[in-house]
Formats: structure tokens, sequence, C-alpha cells
């Protein structure tokens, strides 16, 4: 690189491009294989604390995911704009391939007991919870993405394991969502 390039940066776009090789590089030394084209799942299984997402058969795991949760933190998802992830069981009850994300599964959240439990509190439970991939045009972050919790309370894997997932799990699949 030009000397004259170097002095032009400044430090922290030094240690940012850095940063970013770093990640870049832990991502695909800890790249996983592939879940075979056949494989179909019964269940998913999410696990906040441990940011992992698994796709079940039977009771056996066929692929553990690294996930990106709601920037809301830990805690479960008490009303409309907490960007918290809920807990408890639902069932995938739809896809949309036209997401603004790389493909989306719609979680089933809220049940009627939640939206009971909401309209009691007076508030909004909220809705339209997603395990998607990166948000479309902006995949250059993936090799990030599973670092920082940035979304409004979805699940969020790269573009590859979203395709994987969205093969993988039929509709209706339960998802069970733990703390």
């Amino acid at each position: 690189m030009p000397r004259s390039l170097v002095r032009s940066l400044s430090w922290w776009s030094l240690i940012a491009v850095g940063v970013l090789l770093v990640a870049l590089v832990v991502s695909l030394l800890h790249g996983s294989a592939s879940l075979a084209s056949s494989a179909h799942a019964d269940r998913l299984v999410v696990i906040k604390h441990e940011h992992l997402m698994m796709l079940m058969r039977d009771g056996q795991v066929l692929k553990t995911y690294r996930v990106a949760l709601g920037r809301g933190g830990i805690g479960p998802k008490v009303r409309a704009g907490d960007n918290k992830v809920p807990e408890g069981v639902y069932p995938i009850a739809g896809r949309n391939a036209q997401s603004a994300f790389h493909r989306a599964l719609r979680v089933g959240y809220p049940t009627p007991q939640q939206v009971r439990d909401a309209q009691r509190k007076g508030v909004d439970p909220g809705g339209d919870i997603m395990i998607h991939g990166i948000r479309n045009g902006l995949g250059w972050v993936e090799p990030l993405q599973r670092y920082v919790d940035w979304t409004k309370g979805c699940i969020a894997v790269t573009d590859g394991e979203m395709d994987e997932v969205w093969r993988a799990v039929p509709d209706g699949t339960p998802i069970e969502i733990k703390p």
C-alpha cells in the first residue's frame, strides 16, 4: 500500500479494516458443512442466550446455526417496538420470498393468549417476527452479522444459511424459542 494512502487514512479506518478482515477470516475458518438437500426439519429450537438455532428431525440435530437476535436484549418480547425476540412455541406460519431481507419465514407470534395478555396490560403485543437472512443489498456485512444483535425482534442467519432453512423447514413446523 502506498505510504501516502496509509498516511491519509485515519487510525480508526485502519482499525475498522483490521476488524473486518479478522471477522471475515474467523467466519471462513468456522464455516460449517452444508445441510443435505434432502434434509427436512420437524422442529426448530432457538436458545437465545447462546445465540443458537437448531434444525431438528426425530429428536436429532440436523444442523446448528449461530444467529443474531433482536437488539432489545435477551428477555422475552412484551410489546411492539421492544426489539426483543418472543419466547415460547409457535408454528412457522408462512414464508416471504419477496422480503426486504433474504427470504423470511414467519414465526406465528403472537398466540391468541399473548394477544389477550397484552390487551389486559393495555399494550400492543407486536408481531411480524421472522427468521431471515441479511437485508437485501447489504450482503457485504454477512461475515459480521452474527457478532451483533441487530434485528427488530427477528432471528437472523446468513443468506446461504437462510437458503438451507427455507428448503428444510416446511410451513407449520414448530419453533421453540427458549431464553
